[in-house]
C-alpha cells in the first residue's frame, strides 16, 4: 500500500482556505452591518439586530418616500406633492441602501435631521402673513339704525307705501285710498314723476306724501359708487319737487331693493330726508296672485308696521285687487292709517 494515500496535508488545505474565506466574510459583514454569511453560496443575510446597531442613516429616507414625508398641509401654499425630489433638502448623493430597503418601501426610522424636511411646511404657514392684504372692508353700516320700518305713532297703526310710480295703476289706488280715508306714501321714480306731473299733484292734493326712489332704480344700489348714488338721489328729488310744484316736500328716500348703506343714508340725511324701509313685503311686484298678496300682508303685519306695495314698474292689477280686500280687512282689525316715522 502506498503511503501517499494517507497524506495528512490534503484535507487540511480546504480547511485553511475555508477559514480564510469565512474570516473575510465576517470582516465584510461587520463593515456592512451584517450578522453572518452564507456557507457554500456566499449569499448575504440581513441582520436581526435592532435598528440602532449600526444601520446606515441613509436608509431612513429611501427614494420614493420623500414626497410623503414633506407633504404640505391641506390648503397651504407649500411645495405640492411630487416636487419634493427637486427640493434642496433632498440628499445629493445618498448612500447605497441596504438590500432589505432596495425595493423602496417606507422605513420607520426617523431621519437624522428632521429640521430639513420641516422647512417646506414652515414656509407656507408664514407665507399668508406676508401676502398682499385684501381690500379693506367697508366701514360699519353705522346708519343702519336710521332706516325706518315703523309708523310715527306706533300702536295699532299701519303705514301704506307704494313704489315705482307714478304708473297706470296709481289713479285706481288713489281712488281706493279715498274710499277708506287712508293716507299713504308714494315712493316715486324721478323720471316717472317728471313724465306724470298731474298725478304727482293729485297725490299731494289728496293729503298723501312723497318719497324719493331714485331716477332709474339701479340695482344693486348698495354697490353704486358715491358720485352715482349722489346723482340718483339728488336728481330724483329735484324731479319730484318740480313735478309737484312749489312747496313740494319729499320727506323720505327708499333705496331700490332696500340697498341702504352708511354712504347713501348720509347723502339722504344731507338732503333733509329720512331712509324709509318696511316691515311687510308681500312681493306684489312679482305678481304671485291676489290670494298670496293678501295672505302675506295679513301674516306679516304687526301693529306699527310699514307695508311695501307697488303702483308702478309693471302690471299692477293684482296689487289693486289685493288692496280692495286689504283695506276693509285693516279697518275691521282696528288699524288706523298713519305715515312712517321721520
Amino acid at each position: 500500500m502506498h503511503r501517499t494515500a494517507r497524506h495528512p496535508s490534503a484535507p487540511t488545505r480546504p480547511s485553511r482556505s475555508r477559514r480564510r474565506l469565512l474570516a473575510g466574510c465576517v470582516a465584510v459583514a461587520a463593515a456592512l452591518g451584517l450578522a453572518a454569511c452564507g456557507t457554500a453560496s456566499g449569499a448575504l443575510q440581513s441582520s436581526s439586530a435592532p435598528a440602532t446597531s449600526g444601520a446606515p442613516v441613509a436608509t431612513a429616507r429611501p427614494s420614493g418616500t420623500a414626497a410623503g414625508t414633506i407633504a404640505p398641509a391641506p390648503g397651504s401654499d407649500a411645495v405640492p406633492p411630487g416636487t419634493a425630489a427637486a427640493s434642496p433638502s433632498a440628499p445629493t448623493a445618498p448612500a447605497k441602501p441596504h438590500p432589505s430597503t432596495a425595493t423602496g418601501s417606507p422605513v420607520s426610522a426617523k431621519p437624522s435631521s428632521p429640521a430639513t424636511p420641516a422647512a417646506p411646511t414652515t414656509a407656507p404657514t408664514t407665507a399668508p402673513s406676508s401676502a398682499p392684504a385684501s381690500p379693506a372692508a367697508p366701514p360699519p353700516h353705522t346708519g343702519a339704525g336710521t332706516v325706518i320700518g315703523s309708523t310715527a305713532s306706533g300702536g295699532r297703526t299701519v303705514a301704506l307705501t307704494f313704489d315705482d310710480g307714478p304708473g297706470p295703476a296709481t289713479g285706481q289706488i288713489l281712488d281706493l285710498l279715498a274710499q277708506y280715508h287712508a293716507k299713504a306714501v308714494f315712493c316715486e321714480i324721478g323720471q316717472n314723476a317728471a313724465a306724470n306731473p298731474a298725478v304727482v299733484k293729485r297725490i299731494l292734493a289728496a293729503g298723501h306724501r312723497l318719497c324719493d326712489h331714485t331716477v332709474h332704480h339701479p340695482q344693486p344700489f348698495a354697490k353704486l359708487p358715491h358720485d352715482k348714488a349722489v346723482y340718483e338721489i339728488t336728481a330724483a328729488r329735484d324731479m319730484i319737487v318740480q313735478a309737484g310744484g312749489p312747496g313740494t316736500e319729499v320727506g323720505w328716500f327708499r333705496a331700490p331693493g332696500g340697498g341702504f348703506t352708511a354712504d347713501n343714508e348720509h347723502i339722504t340725511a344731507g338732503l333733509g330726508m329720512s331712509s324709509l324701509g318696511w316691515s311687510v313685503d308681500p312681493r306684489d311686484w312679482s305678481r304671485p296672485g291676489v290670494p298670496a298678496i293678501v295672505s302675506a300682508v295679513q301674516r306679516q303685519l304687526k301693529p306699527g308696521g310699514v307695508i311695501l306695495m307697488h303702483d308702478g314698474g309693471g302690471d299692477r292689477a293684482q296689487t289693486v285687487a289685493a288692496l280692495k280686500q286689504l283695506l276693509p280687512w285693516l279697518v275691521e282689525q282696528g288699524y288706523t292709517f298713519d305715515f312712517p316715522a321721520a
